[in-house]
């Protein structure tokens, strides 16, 4: 069959690394890809957003199957566009994707389905936010653009003048666009984050492995929130009986409002939670694989990962026989550009990739890669996710942070505390 991967991070490098290794695979085809996708398949310089010319090349081609990495082009409407033209493509309608393009829908939608979340105001304009944080007591907020910001768009605020600063940031100096032409604020929890990905068909729910992502910049989780810089899996922070009742009270109600509301969900809904001394409340959904989460999950799963997105499009992911895993967890560490989660360099290249290529148990998964004149170069924030599989998370994480010692760019940059809150979940 012909199969069409849809974006350029390192969650795609991830799908398309995966997908390649079915033998039910003929040609695979990676749109717009970067410069280590061109490893498992055939770069197609297409934009992700551009939807009538994925159409176009997906029609011309007679791609059996499309799946679809970045949240934009499902905000935008991909799936239906391709549905409509009776093609075969992994992922939510545009409708169920508001989902993760408005956390005002989400947090509505959590209340209605009685989901447990953090108590939250919603905002269409500064002045009432404003008026709303001068009249209330000075505590911990966190303000939150509406729309995308690739994972940026949400500002941690210690007092009242770090919030109003924020909401200045979000709906004044528009420093996220147009997303931030509505806000969320809503108490900030105490406790630890944990990322648990659904595969459903709607009716059927395939819960992954837990994973732990971390968003903050530097070490100790200090600094701004970033799109991740790196993540482990599994996380002991998830137990099994937790994870049922993950699946219990988060995962099958929002399904069941969503289809209620008239927007079934086909794809992955990633729940972003926070496990507090109270319990676990949902901080936000994502309707895709995380990035960096997607890596280590994949890095792990032994069955074929054709099978599970077929039957997803296909509403038979009951007749899928249970996901095989490596009992050995992954851990991925991300290589930044000098700069980020600011502005930064483009065009550095990038030494050593063979090198760390040739470790056991390592995968480097590229993101904000190119190739120029035969070379890697770095461009794009988040560079690479050195991805690697050990016995335990120590030894994964050793390995990792080997393969990274093997790689050289200039400025290059990478938070060396990735999986260590792992030990004191044991």
């Amino acid at each position: 069959m012909k199969v069409l991967v849809v974006g350029n991070g390192g969650r795609e490098h991830a799908l398309a690394w995966k997908i390649s290794q079915s033998n039910r695979v003929d040609r695979l085809w990676i749109a717009p890809g970067n410069g280590g996708t061109e490893e498992e398949g055939e770069n197609v310089d297409i934009a992700s957003g551009d939807i009538p010319r994925l159409l176009d090349f997906a029609r011309q081609n007679q791609v059996d199957l499309t799946v679809v990495g970045p949240e934009a082009p499902l905000a935008a409407g991909i799936v239906d566009a391709f549905g409509e033209s009776k093609l075969r493509i992994f992922g939510p309608s545009k409708t169920a994707a508001e989902l993760e393009g408005s956390k005002v829908f989400c947090k509505n939608l959590l209340r209605h389905a009685d989901v447990p979340t953090a108590d939250f105001h919603t905002f269409g304009d500064a002045n009432s936010a404003i008026t709303f944080l001068k009249e209330r007591e000075d505590i911990p907020i966190v303000v939150k653009a509406d729309g995308l910001a690739a994972g940026k768009g949400v500002i941690v605020c210690e007092n009242r003048e770090q919030a109003l600063e924020a909401v200045e940031r979000i709906t004044g100096a528009k420093e996220f666009g147009e997303a931030g032409n509505q806000l969320v604020m809503e108490e900030r929890l105490e406790g630890h984050e944990a990322s648990v990905l659904a595969i459903t068909d709607g009716r059927t729910i395939l819960t992954l492995p837990a994973c732990q992502d971390h968003k903050p910049a530097y070490d100790g989780d200090l600094g701004p929130n970033t799109g991740g810089m790196g993540a482990y899996c599994p996380t002991a922070l998830v137990t099994d009986d937790m994870l049922e009742k993950i699946e219990e009270t988060v995962l099958v109600p929002t399904i069941h409002q969503l289809k209620r509301s008239r927007r079934p969900f086909r794809g992955v809904l990633y729940a972003g939670l926070m496990i507090t001394p109270q319990g676990m409340r949902v901080l936000e959904y994502n309707v895709r694989f995380g990035d960096p989460e997607c890596q280590p999950v994949l890095m792990r799963l032994k069955s074929d990962l054709v099978d599970v997105l077929e039957a997803t499009v296909d509403g038979r992911l009951d007749e899928l026989s249970p996901l095989q895993w490596d009992p050995r967890p992954a851990v991925c560490v991300v290589m930044a550009s000098e700069g980020y989660p600011g502005s930064y360099p483009q065009g550095v290249p990038i030494r050593g990739l063979a090198e760390a290529a040739k470790m056991d148990d390592v995968k480097v998964f590229h993101a904000g890669t190119a190739t120029s004149n035969g070379d890697v170069v770095t461009n794009g924030g988040r560079v690479l996710g050195i991805t690697a599989l050990g016995r335990s998370i120590s030894v994964a994480k050793l390995q990792a942070y080997s393969a990274v010692k093997a790689i050289r760019f200039s400025g290059a940059w990478c938070r060396k505390d990735i999986s260590d809150r792992a030990l004191s979940y044991v």
